[in-house]
């Protein structure tokens, strides 16, 4: 069996739901025949035809009132934004209409769209192709974020969340679209939303994080490992809702915490993982917790770009921090 990329699983995942159910509809710039800017939907259009696969104009709060008026007519419609940067012009239409419309029609309606974008940075690109802003949804009532962080992960959740009735967004983080090559069965199974999962099991820390920053985060992990430390690490994967009792259950175990995440440290999902802990877990933690972020700024340009982003160094250092100077 092949092994894919992790953007090739997203691919394989729209395909196959596509075969499957003839209301899943996929739209966005460039999408159709080019593939889109980073050929997810590549094939698609070919094999599908453009009143499946549409080409849209540039206009990104069309896209999304689109899918809202697509998803209330009982389609399921896959929306692709070319970078998460560019959804700042569809924001009224996800968080007024899209996210409110179960509630607004007292569940008459509901919004089984799915909001793609490629998000983050570490690619060299400007500032609104680089941003990290899940945590602006996350606060969004009526929405569910989900990150992927590998082929198999892209495949299953994105499975589940365009079979989700109500309204998803879903973060690819583009930095490691081609890290990493997995077997992923193309068999429909979806992976379940709304869950963490615990991707290394240890005793003496725990590590949170998701997206392309696992790929930080587990090398680190490797060397502490290599010095004795068992690190257990977490991928959050639903940002929104929030699977607490797994990242709890952890703390309460090895009784120290570091989380790991890209977008700016201020009112960052981090922050809200860092207050559960501390409201409900607060009496197991041997050292208090450290989190390793991006900066209160906007994502600089290229040359700066190094300085923004959390390192290996980085986080080894806040581990350190809380191993030694707490023990």
């Amino acid at each position: 069996m092949t092994e894919i990329t992790l953007v090739e699983a997203v691919t394989q995942a729209l395909a196959y739901e596509m075969a499957h159910d003839d209301n899943v509809i996929a739209l966005g710039e460039d999408i159709g025949v080019n593939g889109g800017v980073f050929r997810a939907t590549q094939g698609l259009h070919e094999k599908f035809g453009e009143e499946r696969v549409i080409d849209t104009p540039l206009a990104e709060s069309m896209i999304a009132g689109l899918s809202v008026g697509m998803a209330a007519q009982g389609l399921r419609p896959v929306a692709e934004f070319q970078f998460l940067g560019f959804i700042n012009s569809a924001i009224d239409q996800i968080i007024s209409h899209a996210a409110r419309l179960r509630n607004r029609t007292r569940g008459r309606l509901s919004c089984p769209a799915v909001f793609r974008a490629p998000y983050g940075g570490g690619i060299h690109a400007p500032e609104h192709h680089s941003e990290s802003t899940e945590a602006i949804f996350a606060h969004t009532a009526g929405l569910r974020v989900v990150i992927p962080s590998s082929p198999a992960r892209a495949y299953g959740l994105l499975l589940a969340a365009i079979r989700d009735p109500d309204p998803v967004i879903f973060l690819e983080p583009k930095r490691i679209y081609r890290w990493v090559k997995q077997v992923v069965p193309d068999d429909g199974k979806a992976l379940p939303l709304d869950k963490c999962f615990v991707l290394r099991e240890g005793s003496d820390i725990t590590l949170v994080s998701w997206g392309a920053m696992l790929k930080e985060t587990l090398a680190v992990a490797d060397t502490l490992a290599k010095q004795g430390v068992q690190a257990e690490v977490i991928d959050v994967a639903t940002i929104k809702p929030l699977d607490m009792p797994t990242i709890l259950q952890s703390v309460e175990k090895t009784g120290r915490c570091v989380i790991v995440h890209e977008a700016a440290r201020f009112c960052g999902v981090g922050a809200e993982i860092a207050a559960n802990i501390a409201e409900h877990a607060v009496l197991f933690l041997k050292a208090p917790l450290k989190r390793v972020t991006g900066y209160d700024t906007i994502m600089p340009y290229l040359k700066l770009e190094k300085l923004y982003m959390p390192n290996e160094q980085r986080i080894m250092e806040a581990v350190q921090t809380v191993l030694e100077n707490y023990s």
